[in-house]
């Protein structure tokens, strides 16, 4: 479900210290050409980077399926058409692209399927060439159909065990009885396993056709050369009829409706959504406004009321789901499932309020600038611009139409937002729906939604490997973590960011596989692998079904032992880790960061980049790589995590099997290095050319085993919350930031603790007094009974929310063994939370937010000349 606007806002933006005028969006420089077959070319040209983004847009989806409706022809075509064409076998595509320097990749919604390639500039004829053979002339394969099919029932599978899925699907069924808005984009299992090659093969044939098709290219192209290729590549396909495809017209609703489900989870996801017009109708930019102000962002009615003052939620959200002519109004929460109804009755007052009295000209502000903000992220990229043109093409057929959609949201007044509350989200209108864990909706069963889940238990096999498992059956997915010490911790200046190339190199190739084998042999299951690396640890993740955990551990195996780091792949990788790092010293709160730790930390690691240098990546060698992997992927270095539908016994059987190899090593950083003391010395300050300033105020914290750890936590809590006193007194009060909260990290050494704001830069001098001066206060006074037990309520209800998944408890039993504090650690949270007093907080603020142990940091825009 692709929508136009983005509906994620930039809370750091939303403040009253902004102007009073918001930036516009600039009119669109592409071009259109239209050749005489009805295929349409759309490009802008953009110098800002060597990059290209080419997309070929079909105007075809779920809801042209016709007399085949519900099973699923366009997602499993769009799974099938890179697979080969008469010139190109079996992936060659995806081979092509890779030498390229490229990445490919598809999606499908219920009225476009669009394919796109991002590539160096030089490589965009190419994939122009790549895109017209896909669309034109690909051959559907039987035996990779067979495949393909396969896939897409593990993919179905994955769909059935999501509650979030099945939420948005109950909520969609109740909204629509007619239109096909109200089936699933990737079908019904039962109608797609009758699907034959022949079906699909006839369905590519009527809707792939010139006169349906849009190609977008856009970044550093020119428009003349590429308009000339495609038409030579088209000249040979000519127009064909395009039978129009009947879609049923949603009839009104006639009264309320209720749908509410039980389904394998712990949590409830309750659903408050309306039918509403389309995006192209005049009155969609006040709704969309309006979705703005309920739900989007901290400081929003519905969050700020009954997540943060009511303690109803765990999250909860509200925006528009727009297509042309249909629309959907949502409000969406998780929440507990004996709190259902107290949110949903709450989260109707608060739209009553709205209909009875309006909104205000600030709250209107922020939602368009919200808008805005998120439009122009979008935009960033020419993959983003791409997609921008082609959407505004295949809605309205014109190129401005984003441009104009956000002036018109700037025309909306408060007026309109109070009128469309009141014409579309009618109390006779409105669709209720909910999926509840087993046993919820039946009260007199209280015992049936509890989890049958086993405890996790744990092995070390001859090797010093440490093996987690925990049994979990109720849904047929698996987690497989492996993580090790390293990280930060085991770089200097001069190998800073090896550790994030060493990850993402690991997946570029084995002694036995290819980067390409790697990732088929897991993605052609419907499971995925990727790496990441940290301040103290580095790892390898693996999401696989239940049948595919023995190929998830052998591929998982093999990348760590056997990885061989070939030069070309490893060559693209740091291009991508350059891109990275300048692209993050553009961004002014991570210069601040990174700012504020070299100024904590001096010459120990911690004052490293997570992300590595530009004169330290591009000095990193293949032996290098090669060298780290032998001192740290180590079995007495690693814990493996191994949660969900499995069985301990057959898991340890298949680890010893694969990771016998491992050499055994040793357990680096046993005794880290200390940070030295800080001393408070002179603010620093750097320029960046944004028209936003940053302050943070930095102190070292504590380990992630030190006595302190949990009061420190409850600290940054408080300090984080939406009327925590820095938010209140700096924000909401003295208007002098746009955003303002605190943050920390802890590891195997000390860490840091850093109190953080974004503000106008004229009034940083102003800001980083009243900054000082809560913070000289938290360090007399602690926390107030009342801030403590929010804290303590918030954090442990945030980290109940994150270990329900078993891909994240996997991840976090893992590091918590790897760290030393055990990996059964979570069982004992509650206790630990629960005991820390005001006197422990008071105790810890003292010692170590002295003002005499701070590092202040700004970083503002350069002075400009004067005339």
């Amino acid at each position: 479900m692709k929508v136009l606007l983005m509906l994620a806002t930039l809370a750091a933006t939303s403040a009253h210290g902004l102007p009073a005028k918001a930036p516009s969006l600039p009119e669109t420089k592409a071009r259109v050409f239209t050749y005489e077959n009805g295929l349409t070319l759309i490009v802008e040209e953009d110098r800002s980077a060597p990059v290209a983004s080419v997309q070929a847009w079909c105007g075809t989806g779920s809801i042209h399926e016709g007399s085949l409706m519900g099973a699923g022809l366009s997602h499993i075509l769009e799974h099938m058409l890179f697979k080969g064409t008469e010139s190109r076998p079996p992936g060659a595509i995806a081979s092509e692209v890779q030498n390229l320097g490229g990445y490919i990749n598809a999606y499908t919604s219920f009225d476009r399927t669009v394919y796109w390639i991002d590539v160096p500039a030089d490589g965009a004829s190419e994939a122009v060439a790549i895109l017209a053979d896909a669309m034109m002339n690909a051959t559907l394969p039987e035996q990779e159909y067979t495949k393909e099919q396969e896939v897409i029932r593990r993919e179905f599978a994955m769909g059935f065990d999501d509650p979030n899925r099945q939420s948005s699907q109950l909520m969609l069924d109740t909204v629509f009885s007619e239109s096909p808005l109200r089936h699933p984009v990737i079908g019904y299992l039962d109608v797609y396993n009758k699907l034959t090659r022949q079906d699909v093969l006839n369905y590519y044939k009527s809707r792939y056709v010139p006169n349906n098709l849009t190609f977008v290219v856009t970044g550093d192209v020119d428009a003349d050369k590429i308009h000339e290729e495609l038409g030579k590549l088209f000249e040979s396909q000519p127009r064909r009829a395009l039978e129009p495809v009947y879609t049923a017209t949603e009839p009104l609703q006639l009264g309320r409706r209720d749908a509410h489900e039980e389904f394998p989870t712990e949590l409830t996801r309750l659903s408050l959504a309306w039918r509403v017009p389309g995006l192209t109708n005049p009155d969609t930019p006040a709704l969309d406004l309006l979705g703005e102000i309920l739900g989007s962002g901290r400081s929003s009615l519905l969050n700020a009321d009954i997540r943060e003052r009511k303690e109803l939620a765990h999250s909860v959200s509200a925006g528009m789901m727009s297509m042309q002519n249909e629309g959907v109004f949502v409000i969406q929460a998780v929440t507990d499932p004996d709190k259902r109804e107290a949110v949903e009755k709450e989260s109707l007052q608060i739209l009553d309020g709205i209909k009875a009295k309006g909104v205000t000209e600030a709250e209107l502000d922020r939602a368009r600038r919200g808008l805005l903000a998120s439009q122009l992220h979008a935009l960033t990229t020419s993959r983003g611009m791409a997609s921008d043109l082609g959407s505004n093409w295949l809605l309205a057929r014109n190129l401005n139409f984003s441009k104009q959609y956000l002036d018109a949201l700037g025309k909306v007044a408060v007026a309109d937002v109070k009128r469309v509350a009141n014409e579309y989200l009618r109390p006779d209108r409105l669709n209720s729906t909910s999926i509840n864990p087993p046993g919820s909706l039946a009260k007199s069963d209280k015992t049936a939604a509890e989890s049958h889940s086993g405890q996790v238990q744990k092995f070390t096999l001859a090797n010093g490997l440490r093996l987690l498992v925990r049994e979990d059956p109720r849904l047929p997915l698996v987690s497989i973590n492996a993580v090790f010490r390293g990280g930060l911790l085991a770089e200097a200046k001069e190998t800073n960011g090896i550790t994030k190339l060493f990850t993402k190199a690991l997946l570029k190739g084995t002694k036995s596989r290819t980067a390409e084998q790697i990732a088929e042999q897991i993605e052609n299951t419907g499971g995925s692998i990727s790496s990441d690396s940290g301040n103290n640890s580095f790892g390898v993740s693996v999401d696989v079904m239940q049948p595919d955990v023995s190929k998830g551990l052998e591929v998982l195996a093999d990348v760590l032992i056997n990885p061989i780091f070939p030069g070309r792949e490893v060559a693209l990788e740091k291009q991508s880790l350059l891109a990275g790092i300048k692209a993050e010293d553009e961004q002014p709160t991570a210069v601040g960061r990174n700012l504020v730790r070299e100024q904590l930390f001096g010459s120990h690691p911690y004052g490293l980049r997570n992300a590595g240098a530009v004169e330290s990546v591009t000095s990193l060698t293949a032996e290098q790589l090669r060298a780290f992997q032998k001192d740290f992927v180590t079995a007495n270095n690693g814990v493996i995590s191994v949660f969900g539908d499995v069985k301990a016994g057959e898991v340890k059987a298949l680890v010893e099997k694969y990771f016998a190899a491992m050499p055994a090593g040793r357990l680096a950083f046993e005794h880290p290095p200390v940070p030295a003391p800080v001393n408070q010395s002179a603010p620093v300050s750097t320029h960046l050319d944004k028209q936003q300033g940053i302050v943070m105020l930095g102190f070292q914290s504590t380990a992630v085993n030190g006595p302190d750890r949990a009061a420190l936590e409850l600290i940054n809590e408080a300090s984080n919350d939406l009327g925590s006193r820095f938010f209140n007194r700096i924000r909401e009060k003295m208007g002098l930031a746009y955003f303002v909260g605190a943050a920390q990290f802890y590891g195997l050494a000390p860490g840091a603790f850093i109190f953080y704001l974004g503000t106008d830069p004229k009034k940083v001098g102003p800001v980083t007094k009243e900054l000082r001066d809560e913070v000289a206060l938290l360090a007399k006074d602690g926390l107030t009974e009342e801030e403590l037990q929010k804290a303590k309520k918030k954090l442990l209800g945030a980290e109940a929310i994150r270990n329900q998944s078993n891909d994240a408890l996997a991840a976090t039993s893992a590091m918590d063994e790897l760290m030393g504090t055990g990996f059964d650690s979570y069982t004992r949270r509650k206790e630990e939370l629960e005991k820390i007093s005001l006197d422990d907080i008071r105790q810890v603020a003292s010692k170590y937010f002295p003002a005499s142990s701070s590092v202040e940091a700004t970083v503002v825009p350069p002075e400009k000349p004067t005339k």
